[in-house]
C-alpha cells in the first residue's frame, strides 16, 4: 500500500499567507525525504478554512523543490472551471515535476464558494461528466475535439503537452452508488471513496460489486482520515478537539449551515457530537504508533484499499506537531503497510 500526505492548510486562527504557504512547502518537502509516496492538494476557496485556494498553483512551485515525490490535486471541483484551462495547467504542472503530476477530480461540497462564482452546487451533473471526458482527452490525445451539450470544442491540441502519456486520474466516488463507481471504472480513473463514512461501517468495493472485479484489477483504490501519530495516549487525545474542529466546519460547509464572518468559518458545535473516544475511534487514526497501525489495518481492510492519505495537518496543530507526527508515522507505522496491497498492484491511468 502506498501512503501519501493531503493538505487542505486550514488555520482556525487566520494566519499570515506567507506563513501558510511556507508551512506547506516545508511539509512537502519533508514528505518526500521521510518515504511518502504523494502530496495532495485539496481546493476550497474564500475561507481559512483551507489555503489551498489554487492547488495546481502551489504544485508547481513545490515541484521545483522536490525531486521524486509525486504531486496532485485531490480534488479539483470541475464545476468551477473550464475543463481545457485545467487541462493546461496539468500538463504545465506534469513537465515542471518531471512527470510526476496526478489529477484528482470531484463536484466540490461548499455552497459557500459556489455562491461567489455565481454558481449552483450540482446544477448541471451533465456539464461535470463532459467536463471529465475533455480534461481526459485534453491529456492523452494528441488532437481532439468535442461536441457535447454543455462544450463545443473546434480540433485542439495542448501546449505543452504532459509528459505522461496517460497521467494517473481519480475520481471522488459514494461507494454506495454503484453509478459512481462504474463511471469511473469506465473511465480507468482511479477510486477516492469511504472519507467520510465511520470506519466501522466501511464497504469494501470488490465485495460489494463482484461482478465489476476484472475492472477493480485496472484500477487504485484511496482514501484519506485525519492521521496523529503520538508518544503517549495523553498526547494523542488533548489533538481530539482540532480533528473536531475540521469535522464541525466541514460538516457545517458541506450542509451549508456554516456561520462565515469575512472568510471565518466558526466552527461551533453541532447537534448530537460523538464522544472523544468513539470520534477517535470512528473518524480518525490518532493514538500511539502501535494504535494507529491497528486502525489503518482497519480502514485498508475495510474498504480495500492500496493507497492511503494522510492529513497531518488538521485544525490548530502547529508546525512542530505536525512534523513529529510525519517522523513518528513514517519511522513506526509507515514499514507495516508500504509494500502490502489488498487491492490492485497496478496502478491506473486516465
Amino acid at each position: 500500500m502506498d501512503i501519501g500526505v493531503f493538505m487542505t492548510m486550514p488555520a482556525p486562527q487566520p494566519r499570515p499567507e506567507r506563513e501558510m504557504l511556507s508551512r506547506g512547502l516545508e511539509l512537502a518537502v519533508e514528505a518526500e525525504a521521510l518515504g511518502f509516496s504523494h502530496v495532495w492538494l485539496a481546493e476550497h476557496h474564500f475561507t481559512n478554512y483551507a489555503y489551498s485556494s489554487r492547488p495546481l498553483l502551489l504544485l508547481a512551485h513545490l515541484a521545483a523543490h522536490t525531486h521524486r515525490i509525486r504531486l496532485g490535486t485531490a480534488i479539483v471541483p470541475l464545476s468551477l472551471h473550464h475543463p481545457l484551462i485545467v487541462a493546461e495547467e496539468l500538463a504545465t504542472l506534469d513537465v515542471l515535476s518531471g512527470g510526476r503530476a496526478e489529477a484528482g477530480f470531484g463536484k466540490g461540497y461548499q455552497q459557500y464558494q459556489y455562491e461567489r462564482f455565481g454558481l449552483l452546487k450540482g446544477s448541471c451533473p451533465e456539464r461535470n461528466d463532459e467536463a471529465l471526458d475533455i480534461v481526459q482527452r485534453a491529456l492523452h490525445e494528441p488532437l481532439f475535439e468535442f461536441d457535447g451539450r454543455a462544450f463545443q470544442i473546434p480540433r485542439t491540441r495542448l501546449y505543452p503537452r504532459p509528459l505522461q502519456a496517460r497521467m494517473p486520474c481519480w475520481l471522488v466516488v459514494n461507494s454506495s452508488q454503484r453509478r459512481e463507481v462504474e463511471q469511473a471504472l469506465q473511465r480507468r480513473m482511479n477510486l477516492f471513496t469511504g472519507v467520510l463514512e465511520p470506519i466501522s461501517q466501511l464497504t469494501n468495493l470488490r465485495e460489494r460489486y463482484p461482478d465489476l472485479a476484472p475492472q477493480f484489477d485496472m484500477v487504485r483504490i484511496g482514501t484519506q482520515r485525519p492521521v496523529y501519530v503520538a508518544a503517549s495516549d495523553d498526547e494523542a487525545r488533548a489533538v481530539i478537539a482540532q480533528v473536531r474542529w475540521n469535522g464541525r466546519a466541514t460538516w457545517r460547509l458541506r450542509h451549508n449551515v456554516a456561520s462565515v464572518v469575512d472568510g471565518v468559518v466558526h466552527a461551533d458545535p453541532l447537534p448530537g457530537e460523538l464522544a472523544d473516544d468513539a470520534l477517535r475511534d470512528d473518524f480518525a487514526v490518532i493514538g500511539t504508533a502501535e494504535y494507529c497501525i491497528r486502525q489503518l489495518a482497519r480502514i485498508r481492510d475495510g474498504i480495500g484499499c492500496d493507497y492511503f492519505s494522510a492529513s497531518f495537518w488538521f485544525g490548530a496543530l502547529s508546525q512542530e506537531q505536525v512534523l513529529a507526527s510525519m517522523r513518528r508515522f513514517a519511522l513506526h507505522v509507515m514499514p507495516a503497510f508500504v509494500g502490502a496491497s489488498a487491492g490492485a498492484s497496478r496502478a491506473s491511468t486516465c
